[in-house]
């Protein structure tokens, strides 16, 4: 390509020698004094064997060998004068790792350093070595050196060690790489006291698109669930495909399980999304499991074991969910076990009831309808809440006879209300996909000769993301039954804007999660609400909002165009006698009420925690607990304005202050919300490390991962008088409350 032979080359840099003015003649005719030497030279050139090249003392190129200009990619015209290090670099992990350019500037020797094309697009990859030349003053003239083409085997070593790296089928990262990037990361960061986050993934329903669209099938799936991870996670962290349906994720320098949990949600909202493959449309769910560390483990084995017993945890409580690692997980599946037996014999032993929660018109405050709540009647537990037993009944598939049961119930019940009066359900996408369910709605609608339009099923809106073709002719064949169809908790999850032209649904129903104040003012995010309502009228359908819980949201959602609510505004749930009970006095209606109060649902708690005051530690109850407050009992003496760091264990200490208090029990209201913790409970955002309590004098190796808190005799509580707490120091009462476990 316009370049001449290196024989040629020296050949012309032995005529220049014979000018006798001329040092470099002189160098270069002792060098190459023989011609014979320069036709081997010639020869091995020609071969492709070997190539030459050659700088002056400023690193510019004199001379490259033909093979070697063709794998730039350009001729000698080009490359005459131009600076040898930006043609070529050298390989990453090569040597030292300093640049050509650095390597020449040393006027020193070199052997065998790979080099590629600074060029992407051409592929070569040379061997090259190298010496400088000096004139007998000792000044230097340039480099003179050769180059070995090893591009193939250099390519095909690079691809083993991708494929020993790399998982073949979807780019990430294999087993073996994350193994070693969680050592290196989690190394790294013990010494520079840095957290990092491990995400474990399971794909739910992943068997079943193998079993019935076929292993292409799955391939392609798996394909694309890496492309949505990706998507996610972008450069924030590492993705890795453990094998089958496993994945893991490494996300350096995050602890915030705020963020952590928005990631997770996203995450599993995405993989939720229908696939298109080959063979068909495909759907798919997603279970994640998340520890940190320092928190949760500082070596791999440890940080992976609780990584997997959260994701074990995530998929027990119905899938489709994330945890957070807690030490009592193990614990929680012997509970959960337990809990699974007691619920099945609940079923054969009638211990459950229905409570129901009237629905009213904002138009007329008349009750429309009635929404049924299960109720558990445990002999040990007590009263147990929907919340806490329903996520086992459906991780078992006890929801399917349970569900099963209520329907029957509710449908008996209605029966002595008035025809004007509805029932509403609201319907597990475990049940709804059960077999049999259209056919169990057809037969009690039968035995108990209830009007069907005044049955109401509620569906979660991941039921819209089924398989279309079985969705289609479960939801036409309720709606030729009569049964109304509601879309429940909308705007929760995703779902098809579009499919909500196509499915028979009569109503929109809004979740209490839009009434959050921490979603942006004091009403919760009306901007949201709004724009459901907007949709909610082109597709022709009411709008209920649920959770209702204060008469300024009320008069809110009313000015808005809500047609129903529901919530303590109006009324708590009722058991079918007071039902039977308020329509015995004639048409029902209910006068909505302000003796509530707009804040985050409160969850009935009862356990014991440590109050910390000054440098004094303190038991007391946790009585309920919300995002933005708690109530505790066990103090006395204690003012208004005092504040508190509440200790909840496993490092988890929240900044509050006391807004009220009455004898022994005071009401708290937090610094900083608490956040969603994955398995309907609440958690702080951020964790105490266990490097800034080994700081306050707790041993690190003392401090078991996951288990660790302030206790009173730790030596930390004096850690933190930074707080600048009341100098009035709280009187422990001597008042023993039971603890629920």
């Amino acid at each position: 390509m316009g370049a001449m032979p290196f024989s040629d080359f020296l050949r012309g840099r032995k005529a220049e020698a014979e000018a006798p003015a001329e040092d470099v003649s002189r160098s270069l005719s002792a060098t190459f004094a023989r011609s014979e030497k320069l036709d081997v030279v010639e020869e091995i050139e020609r071969s492709g064997a070997l190539g030459f090249w050659a700088t002056d003392a400023h690193g510019r190129i004199l001379y490259l060998s033909p093979a070697i200009l063709e794998g730039l990619g350009i001729d000698f015209a080009r490359a005459s004068g131009e600076p040898l290090q930006q043609l070529l670099v050298p390989v990453e992990g090569d040597g030292d790792g300093r640049s050509l350019g650095l390597r020449l500037n040393t006027r020193k020797s070199f052997a065998n350093l790979t080099v590629q094309a600074g060029d992407a697009q051409n592929d070569i990859v040379l061997r090259l070595s190298g010496r400088p030349l000096h004139d007998n003053d000792t000044n230097f003239l340039g480099f003179r050196g050769s180059a070995v083409d090893v591009t193939l085997d250099f390519r095909s070593e690079e691809e083993a060690n991708r494929l020993a790296k790399f998982d073949s089928l979807t780019g990430l990262a294999n087993r073996h790489r994350m193994e070693q990037r969680i050592d290196s990361t989690l190394h790294a960061f013990k010494s520079a006291q840095r957290s990092a986050a491990l995400m474990m993934l399971d794909l739910d329903k992943f068997k079943q698109v193998n079993d019935t669209l076929g292993h292409a099938a799955g391939d392609q799936l798996l394909q694309q669930v890496a492309e949505r991870l990706t998507s996610v996670i972008g450069g924030r962290g590492e993705i890795g495909r453990l094998g089958g349906d496993e994945f893991q994720i490494l996300v350096p320098d995050m602890d915030d399980r705020g963020e952590l949990g928005e990631v997770a949600k996203k995450i599993i909202q995405i993989l939720s999304q229908p696939y298109s493959v080959e063979e068909g449309r495909a759907i798919i769910g997603c279970s994640v499991g998340i520890a940190v560390a320092p928190y949760d483990g500082i070596e791999r084995d440890e940080l992976s074991r609780a990584a997997d017993l959260a994701l074990y945890a995530s998929k027990n409580g119905g899938r489709g969910q994330f945890r957070f690692y807690a030490a009592d997980l193990e614990h929680e599946a012997n509970l959960r076990k337990r809990m699974e037996d007691d619920l099945a014999d609940a079923i054969e032993s009638g211990h459950f009831t229905l409570e129901y929660q009237p629905v009213v018109s904002l138009e007329d405050n008349r009750v429309l309808s009635l929404e049924a709540q299960y109720c558990w009647a445990d002999e040990e537990r007590g009263r147990v809440p929907a919340d806490t037993f329903l996520p086992v009944a459906e991780g078992s598939r006890l929801i399917v006879p349970i569900g099963e049961w209520a329907i029957r119930r509710a449908c008996e019940d209605a029966l002595s209300w008035p025809d004007s009066l509805r029932v509403s359900l609201h319907i597990s996408p475990v049940q709804f996909e059960a077999n049999g369910f259209v056919q169990c709605v057809e037969q009690v609608l039968a035995d108990t000769d209830l009007d069907p339009t005044r049955l109401e099923l509620r569906f979660p809106e991941k039921v819209l993301l089924g398989d279309a073709s079985k969705l289609d002719k479960a939801l036409g064949s309720l709606f030729k039954l009569g049964v109304r169809l509601t879309v429940d908790q909308f705007g929760s999850g995703l779902s098809s804007l579009a499919y909500l032209r196509r499915a028979p649904l009569s109503a929109l129903r809004i979740g209490a999660q839009f009434f959050e104040p921490i979603m942006g003012n004091d009403l919760g995010d009306m901007d949201l609400v709004r724009a459901v309502i907007a949709l909610s009228d082109a597709m022709g359908m009411e709008t209920t909002a649920s959770g209702v819980h204060a008469l300024d949201l009320m008069n809110e959602l009313k000015r808005l165009g809500i047609d129903q609510v529901s919530g303590f505004v109006y009324s708590d749930a009722l058991s079918n006698d007071q039902v039977c009970q308020e329509l015995a006095n004639g048409e029902w209606t209910l006068a909505p009420t302000d003796s509530g109060t707009q804040r985050a649902s409160r969850r009935t708690v009862f356990r014991k925690i440590g109050v910390i005051h000054e440098d004094h530690y303190y038991d007391v109850t946790l009585r309920n607990l919300s995002r933005s407050g708690a109530m505790i009992q066990g103090l006395e003496d204690v003012p208004v304005g005092t504040m508190f760091v509440l200790d909840f264990g496993q490092g988890q200490l929240a900044v509050c202050t006391v807004r009220r208090t009455m004898d022994d029990t005071q009401g708290l209201e937090f610094e900083q919300e608490l956040v969603d913790d994955g398995a309907g409970g609440l958690c702080t955002r951020h964790r105490v490390s266990p490097y800034e309590l080994a700081t306050a004098g707790v041993p690190l190796a003392a401090l078991s991962p996951g288990k660790y808190a302030m206790a009173p005799d730790s030596g930390a509580g004096a850690g933190f008088a930074q707080f600048n707490l009341s100098a009035s120091a709280p009187r422990q009462t001597g008042r023993k409350e039971a603890v629920q476990v």
